[in-house]
């Protein structure tokens, strides 16, 4: 029985313990995104396996997952590889496509998203600003991460399934930060999404799909120059 002091006392919440796979993803991830595995390069099982100290199921089970981003290619009896980066010919391409979906999917959330909904993207906004403290490496894999995050649950909060679907099967944010990474992007970028927070929050449909145009045209320009250098 527990003793008197012990009674009357909230049970003590149990930490759930990152699950492994979790972990092998993010740690391959972490090596696409930073090119420590170079564009078109293969990625072995048996290496990765050893190198991580795992089992291959594991590491299959996450490259299976990176598969489904576009991130690893699996070929017929060669294996796994890198995707390519995107060139700036597709890079172009995805910017029209996204000019198209993303200011009308805003303006339909500016009218369509719950409060709750709102509270996620200025939390996301916090979280994206907080990764400045961060060193480069891991300011660069949280940044994408959260960046594809506040773009998703805007397309979600539109309220269109289909343009939430389109957008999410084009892995956007995974492929555009494989190319390069500049400080002044995300810094720029923070400054942008407050302007389409801002626009939600007061309803402003106009408003709305003008802040994430703007954001869009001024984040191809950023994502162009890696071209130009």
């Amino acid at each position: 029985m527990s003793s008197t002091d012990d009674m009357g006392k909230a049970p003590t919440p149990l930490k759930r313990p990152t699950r492994l796979g979790d972990e092998v993803y993010n740690a391959i991830y972490a090596q696409l995104m930073s090119r420590q595995i170079p564009p078109g390069g293969r990625v072995s099982v048996d290496r990765m396996a050893r190198e991580l100290g795992v089992s291959q199921t594991p590491i299959r089970e996450a490259l299976s997952r990176l598969e489904a981003q576009g991130l690893v290619v699996k070929t017929h009896l060669v294996g796994y590889s890198a995707a390519e980066q995107l060139d700036r010919a597709r890079l172009e391409q995805l910017y029209e496509l996204r000019l198209l979906l993303e200011p009308f999917a805003a303006g339909r959330a500016a009218k369509a998203m719950s409060a709750e909904a709102r509270a996620g993207l200025n939390k996301l906004a916090e979280e994206m600003r907080e990764t400045e403290q961060d060193p480069p490496a891991e300011a660069y894999r949280r940044f994408a991460r959260l960046d594809s995050d506040f773009h998703d649950a805007i397309a979600q909060g539109s309220g269109n399934e289909l343009v939430h679907e389109t957008l999410t099967n084009l892995h956007t944010h995974v492929h555009l930060f494989r190319l390069f990474y500049h400080a002044r992007a995300t810094s720029d970028a923070l400054e942008e999404h407050q302007g389409i927070i801002d626009a939600l929050t007061a309803g402003d449909a106009k408003a709305a799909e003008a802040a994430m145009r703007h954001h869009l045209e001024r984040s191809r320009e950023r994502f162009i120059g890696a071209f130009e250098r």
